[in-house]
């Protein structure tokens, strides 16, 4: 595969990656666009792979998803469903002493599943 190509396909990944989570979040391209700063037009690219994602814009759009860079690029074991996407964005906005408190219920709750 030449570079060029190997650059191209980089970008297809990144934008179809992209397109996954808008979609996931059900936010439109005009939506995602104006959260993040970009046309709607540009974002398209983007997500077609037409358009080079900038770092950038790159992480102005996971800060809209709440990922950051290593999330992005880590593929997930599993599709997660739109309720694990909503229990980890809000896992996330919580303080870390809410997050320790949330860990023991679930452990609780897996020791009493595990009993049944």
């Amino acid at each position: 595969m030449s570079q060029r190509n190997g650059r191209r396909r980089q970008q297809l990944l990144v934008g179809e990656k992209i397109r996954e989570l808008r979609k996931a979040r059900s936010l439109t391209q005009a939506e995602l666009a104006a959260k993040v700063g970009v046309q709607q037009s540009d974002l398209c690219r983007m997500e077609t792979g037409e358009y080079k994602v900038g770092l950038e814009t790159l992480l102005l759009i996971l800060g809209v998803f709440g990922m950051n860079i290593g999330e992005f690029f880590q593929e997930p074991p599993r599709a997660r469903d739109r309720g694990e996407e909503e229990l980890l964005r809000r896992w996330r906005a919580l303080p870390a002493r809410a997050r320790e408190e949330v860990r023991d219920f679930l452990l609780f709750k897996c020791r009493q599943a595990d009993e049944d």
